[in-house]
C-alpha cells in the first residue's frame, strides 16, 4: 500500500481530492462491470435486487433511509445488513455462501481484499470509478483495473469537549491556558494528569472516557491507537509496508496507552469489560473530557439520551505520543472502506448493485444524501464538490485536511496483516491493563505475531 503525502491527498482541489491510494490483486476478466444498457436511478428499474452488507453500525440508520429512498425512485429493492462491531469478516464469511448472498460489501483495505479478491469485481469503466477526482483515488490491482472505490475520507483523533476544557482552562493553578498551548505529548500529559486530579471540581468522573478492551469493542486501540508506532516506522524505514517490524515506537504506545488508562471514569482493570458505547456515553453525559474516536462518533454522541454536549463544543485534537516534531502532526487521515460488487452475484443483481453504487457517488441527490445523513463528510468524487460536512467532526476533518502546516497522520493499519492478529494484540493490552501481563509481553506479541500473520501472506 502507498503512504500518502499530504498533496497526493490534495491533489487538484482541497476538499475534494480526499482518500487513500491502495493496491491489490486482480480479478478475471469476466468479472467486469460496465455501464450502459438498461436500470439505473433515471434509467428505468432493473430486474435485480441490491443487498448491501454494511460495515459501520452507526451508519445503519441511515443507509437504510438512503436505500429506501432510492427504492421508491428506482423501483430497485435495496437491502441494508449491518455486521456487528468487530464481526465484519466472520459475518462476511457466513453471508456470502448464502443463496441470497450479498451484492455490495466492504473491503478493508489490500489485506481484506486479498481475502475476497475471487468475489471483486472489475470496476473501471464504472461511473462511480471515473468519477474520482483522482484516478489513483481507486483500489487497483496489478493489472491496473479497478476492483473498489472508496466510501468516503475520514479521520480520527482526540474529541475533546470545549466547555469542560475551558472549565479547567480558568482555574487559577491550570497547567495550560488554552487548548492551543497542548502541542505534544508532555503538555496532554501534565494537562490531563491534572485534570483527573482535579475531577471533582470539574463535575467529570476522568479526564479519558473508558478504554473499552472487550473482545469487538478493542478496534480503538489495536487497531487505531495502533497505528501510530507503525505508521512512524514506516516513516523512518521510508517504506509502506514490511514483513517485519522492529516495533521501535513502543514506548511511545505505551505512554499514551497508559495515559488513557491511569486518568479514566475507570480504573485500568474494569477496562477489558466495556463497549465502545459505553465510552461514547460517557463523553456524551459530559463525565469525561476526552474521547479516541473518529468524525463518525457525532452521530453516536448526540443521539445519546440526555446528551450535554454541543454541537459548538465538539472538536478534534491530534493524538500525540511523544515523537519529536509531532506538534507538526494532525489528525488520522484515510479510509478503510472500500466497496465492490460481488463477481459471483446473479448478473441482474450485479447490475442493479452498480447502477445503486454509482447513483450514491455520482448523482447528486445520493451524493446530498450521503452528507445529509452524516455518512460521508469527504468524499473524492465529482458531485460531492459543493458540498459542505453535516457534522462538526466532518467540517474538523476537512480543516485538518486543509491545513498545509500539519503533516497527516496515514491510515497505514491497513497493512496489519490479518484480522487475528488485531484481535490477539487486543487481548494482549486488555491483559496488561488488567495487570495480568506486563509490557513487554505486549511488544513480543506485536514483533512475533506480525511477522509470524505476514508470513501467510
Amino acid at each position: 500500500m502507498q503512504v500518502i503525502s499530504r498533496r497526493m491527498m490534495l491533489g487538484g482541489t482541497a476538499a475534494l481530492a480526499v482518500a487513500a491510494t491502495l493496491s491489490a490483486c486482480s480479478k478475471p476478466a469476466d468479472s467486469k462491470m460496465s455501464d450502459g444498457g438498461d436500470g439505473g436511478a433515471e434509467g428505468g428499474a432493473a430486474a435485480g435486487s441490491v443487498y448491501f452488507l454494511n460495515f459501520k453500525p452507526e451508519a445503519e440508520e441511515a443507509f437504510k433511509a438512503i436505500a429506501e429512498a432510492y427504492t421508491e425512485k428506482t423501483g430497485v429493492p435495496v437491502k441494508v445488513f449491518t455486521a456487528a462491531s468487530g464481526n465484519y469478516e466472520q459475518t462476511l464469511t457466513s453471508e456470502v455462501v448464502k443463496s441470497e448472498a450479498p451484492t455490495l460489501f466492504n473491503i478493508n483495505g489490500p489485506v481484506g481484499l486479498a481475502n475476497w479478491q475471487e468475489n471483486a469485481s472489475d470496476l473501471t469503466d464504472s461511473e462511480a470509478a471515473k468519477a474520482l477526482t483522482d484516478p489513483s483515488f481507486a483500489l487497483k490491482g496489478e493489472d491496473g483495473k479497478v476492483y473498489g472505490v472508496p466510501l468516503a475520507t475520514e479521520g480520527y483523533g482526540l474529541i475533546y469537549n470545549k466547555a469542560i476544557l475551558d472549565k479547567y482552562f480558568a482555574m487559577a493553578d491550570a497547567k495550560a491556558k488554552s487548548v492551543d498551548e497542548i502541542k505534544g505529548f508532555a503538555k496532554l500529559k501534565e494537562v490531563a494528569e491534572d485534570m483527573q486530579a482535579k475531577k471533582a471540581d470539574l463535575g467529570i468522573d476522568g479526564a479519558f472516557a473508558a478504554t473499552s478492551l472487550a473482545p469487538g469493542e478493542d478496534w480503538r486501540f489495536q487497531t487505531h491507537l495502533a497505528n501510530y508506532p507503525v505508521f512512524y516506522e514506516y516513516r523512518d524505514m521510508k517504506a509502506t509496508d514490511a514483513k517485519e517490524l522492529k516495533f521501535t515506537y513502543s514506548d511511545n504506545y505505551k505512554q499514551i496507552f497508559d495515559l488513557y488508562l491511569n486518568n479514566s471514569t475507570i480504573s485500568p482493570s474494569e477496562a477489558s469489560g466495556k463497549a465502545v458505547t459505553d465510552s461514547m456515553a460517557e463523553f456524551a453525559l459530559g463525565k469525561a473530557a476526552f474521547v479516541q474516536n473518529g468524525n463518525w462518533a457525532w452521530s453516536q454522541i448526540s443521539k445519546v439520551d440526555g446528551n450535554t454536549v454541543k454541537e459548538e463544543d465538539i472538536h478534534f485534537m491530534p493524538i500525540y505520543v511523544g515523537v519529536e516534531g509531532e506538534e507538526k502532526s494532525g489528525i488520522a487521515v484515510g479510509t478503510e472502506n472500500y466497496l465492490t460488487i460481488n463477481a459471483e452475484a446473479p448478473e441482474e443483481d450485479r447490475k442493479a448493485t452498480l447502477d445503486f453504487l454509482n447513483w450514491m457517488f455520482t448523482d447528486a441527490e445520493g451524493a446530498k444524501m450521503l452528507v445529509e445523513k452524516s455518512v460521508v463528510s469527504v468524499a473524492p468524487y465529482k458531485a460531492f464538490a459543493d458540498l459542505k460536512p453535516a457534522d462538526p467532526l466532518g467540517k474538523e476533518v476537512l480543516d485538518f485536511i486543509n491545513n498545509g502546516d500539519l503533516y497527516p497522520v496515514n491510515w497505514v493499519f491497513q497493512t496489519f496483516p490479518s484480522q487475528e492478529f488485531k484481535n490477539q494484540l487486543g487481548q494482549h493490552l486488555a491483559q496488561y491493563a488488567s495487570g495480568n501481563e506486563d509490557w513487554n509481553a505486549v511488544k513480543d506479541y506485536f514483533v512475533s505475531g506480525w511477522a509470524a500473520e505476514k508470513s501467510k501472506l
